[in-house]
């Protein structure tokens, strides 16, 4: 009986009260960054084709798993998993990369490395939903001196990769 009168009252709230909500134009609370997921960057083709299409062309990175592969039987598993928080996106972050089997849409360094997981934007259409601007600063949090000797980031941040 209890189950009953909260299914009820879900479904009033459902059909009702967020609807009125939409109408009067108060917002409910944003997504915490637990609830938010990472979607892939060909989520991102339909509205933002001409830098999905720059990114897959000018950058090596849209590829990226391929390196870390090719590199991993010389790296230990930490090393490995290292390699992975900057070549793949959102790897050890709730939602993001977890293998090529499970997430395969992700195993590459995508849009959302960068702009953040795009699950809200992608449902909302509203740029106030994902990082847009971005600075080198963002760029810098792998591409560093401790990281890489050679980061050269800026020739593909200002010319052409996005």
């Amino acid at each position: 009986m209890i189950a009953q009168r909260n299914c009820r009252a879900w479904i009033l709230a459902m059909v009702f009260i967020l609807p009125a909500l939409a109408v009067t134009g108060v917002k409910l609370p944003a997504a915490t960054a637990e609830d938010l997921t990472y979607v892939g960057s060909e989520s991102c083709q339909e509205c933002h084709e001409d830098q999905y299409e720059s990114y897959n062309a000018h950058s090596k990175k849209a590829h990226s798993y391929e390196s870390v592969k090719v590199m991993r039987k010389g790296l230990t598993e930490a090393e490995y998993l290292e390699c992975l928080q900057c070549h793949a996106t959102g790897f050890g972050k709730p939602g993001g990369f977890t293998s090529p089997a499970e997430t395969p849409h992700l195993q590459n360094l995508g849009c959302e490395s960068c702009h953040g997981p795009g699950s809200d934007h992608v449902e909302s259409g509203d740029p106030e939903d994902i990082v847009g601007e971005l600075s080198p600063a963002d760029c810098e949090r792998c591409h560093n001196p401790e990281r890489v000797a050679n980061f050269k980031f800026k020739p593909l941040l200002f010319g052409g990769a996005h």
